[in-house]
């Protein structure tokens, strides 16, 4: 059975059929799933689907694109929410560098707040990280994020990045590019992973894996993670489904 650690089952592109995409996520296998709210919208969609279903769970969080948006009763909400006991993580929280939708030190000040708040309610982080990883680590590292740990979502970072970030106390999470043919870094740093650290995901309904690549991502497409990691570790399907759902059940403390 596999956990989708990382999908967003409340987004628009689901609005047609979400029920349907949910049930062909059941029959791929998929047991366990978190879906992530990151913003003022997202959030409360996120809750409702982590309280209809008893297999989806939520994480919750501001995302680095928001932040310019995010306000300190923002932060006293997400506090609240970490008290429901289908939240499991706060996030995603991090660094874009990539879009110009939030200057950088706001971004910055609004991931260092929400360490500390996932530090003072003792919960996971959840990271988004797109070109931005030397200032990521340095956040982490000043902050004391090791003290609660939490997972490096849809990893595409270098190998001495990810050997810092383990350094921490995180899983580092790999979803639909390690498929690509050409994506010869995520493949290198998935090797190398340990098996005890290792977690997969989708991000539904972006960045879908090879062959259905251009199209919506799925969850029930987290199978094609699954085996792409089977291959590069050498290892079976049976064996990364296990290895990967004690792992984030570790993480996110859920009973199995």
């Amino acid at each position: 059975m596999l956990f989708d650690t990382h999908t967003h089952l409340d987004a628009k592109a689901f609005d047609e059929d979400r029920e349907e995409v949910i049930e062909r996520a059941r029959a791929n296998g998929v047991s366990k799933i978190i879906n992530v709210g990151f913003n003022r919208e997202t959030i409360p969609t996120t809750m409702k689907l982590a309280e209809s279903y008893d297999f989806i769970y939520a994480a919750v969080g501001w995302h680095p694109q928001d932040a310019v948006t995010m306000k300190a009763e923002d932060l006293d909400w997400i506090e609240e929410l970490c008290n429901h006991p289908k939240v499991v993580a706060i996030g995603e929280i991090g660094l874009d560098y990539y879009w110009d939708t939030s200057p950088k030190d706001v971004q910055q000040r609004v991931f260092r707040e929400q360490i500390r708040l996932a530090r003072k309610v003792n919960k996971p982080i959840v990271i988004h990280n797109r070109d931005a990883h030397q200032d990521v680590v340095q956040i982490l590292r000043e902050e004391k994020a090791e003290e609660v740990g939490g997972v490096m979502h849809c990893y595409s970072g270098s190998w001495e990045i990810a050997q810092a970030c383990l350094d921490m106390n995180f899983y580092i999470s790999f979803g639909g590019p390690v498929t690509f043919k050409n994506a010869k870094q995520p493949k290198e740093v998935l090797a190398r992973v340990p098996l005890d650290r290792l977690l997969i995901e989708t991000d539904a309904p972006y960045l879908t894996p090879h062959p259905h690549r251009g199209k919506r991502n799925e969850t029930g497409y987290v199978t094609l993670v699954a085996e792409a990691a089977s291959q590069i570790k050498e290892i079976s399907m049976d064996e990364i489904a296990r290895i990967t759902m004690e792992n984030a059940c570790k993480l996110f403390s859920i009973t199995r």
